[in-house]
């Protein structure tokens, strides 16, 4: 079987409307940008990267913060509180080292974010998550993304 054909359309839209909804109820597309990219380096998601890159300049997200996401922990205050929040959760989310997101982690995200957009940044990195295994189990690489 081809590597192309493992994703149907039906899924796709799913997954296309799932991402979708997370990201305008998040209601922040540059964070949400932020949220995707930082997961997809932890996946060495290519294709994502180069995607997601893209649409986060095309809503403002400097280059500054774009270069120095991989190291956001340590890039002082190029991050606020609640993008470092979202980012630690993401993170966790997407990691899960321990089998779990860390309550406190968790917690720091929950006073950050209101429970409908901690439900909806949890369904992003979720979603993400999702896409960066697809597109990884495809070998889709980078460049094939058109705005």
């Amino acid at each position: 079987m081809s590597r192309t054909n493992l994703l149907d359309r039906e899924v796709g839209r799913a997954m296309s409307t799932l991402s979708a909804a997370a990201k305008q109820g998040l209601g922040d597309p540059a964070l949400a940008e932020l949220v995707v990219i930082r997961a997809s380096q932890l996946n060495h998601c290519a294709f994502c990267l180069d995607m997601h890159l893209t649409i986060a300049r095309e809503h403002g997200v400097s280059e500054k913060r774009l270069d120095l996401l991989s190291a956001w922990e340590e890039a002082g205050d190029v991050y606020d509180e609640r993008e470092r929040a979202a980012l630690a959760l993401t993170e966790a989310v997407t990691v899960l080292t321990g089998g779990f997101v860390p309550d406190e982690v968790y917690e720091r995200a929950a006073r950050h974010f209101d429970a409908p957009r901690l439900a909806h940044l949890v369904a992003l990195i979720t979603a993400i998550n999702s896409w960066n295994r697809v597109m990884l189990a495809r070998r889709i690489p980078p460049g094939g993304y058109t705005p």
